[in-house]
């Protein structure tokens, strides 16, 4: 069973390592090892426990799951979300993004991003009420796919 809680700074270098772990398949989708992801460095993750909030999901004491979310200007953007391969397909990343949502019931709209090409990532947004919006040129290999969606509780 998955439980979702708050996490720590203390969880900071296992989150990492699982943040590596997880987008090493969106690298080799985009041929890209140079993704935020890949290349961001544990005093900068520690750095967004300060103005975010980070949750993590945990199966038998173990972190297999992680999203971040940070309100600006009303709205919660909502990044790296996170699960284990070894994890993945069994509801876990739809529990976190509902539980991240749930946390911020108070605003008016969500945003989040992942790569055009990643299939399985736009339909699990897809599914969870988000529509395509815009899309951003981060490289020459990579773009990204923005998708919105608005609170029901505004």
């Amino acid at each position: 069973m998955v439980e979702i809680l708050a996490a720590e700074s203390k969880d900071a270098k296992e989150i990492l390592k699982l943040q590596v772990l997880a987008y090493q398949s969106e690298a080799k989708l985009y041929n890209d090892w140079s993704l935020p992801a890949l290349t961001q460095t544990l005093d900068s993750l520690h750095q967004e426990f300060e103005d975010s909030v980070i949750l993590k999901a945990i199966v038998n004491n173990q972190i297999v799951g992680s999203v971040r979310a940070k309100v600006d200007k009303g709205v919660c953007k909502i990044g790296r979300l996170i699960v284990d391969p070894a994890f993945q397909k069994q509801g876990i990343g739809t529990a976190l993004l509902k539980h991240i949502e749930k946390m911020h019931d108070d605003i008016n709209s969500f945003e989040l991003f992942t790569g055009s090409k990643s299939v399985s990532n736009i339909q699990l947004y897809e599914k969870n009420g988000y529509i395509k919006s815009h899309t951003k040129d981060l490289s020459e290999n990579v773009s990204l796919l923005f998708l919105v969606k608005s609170n029901r509780n505004p």
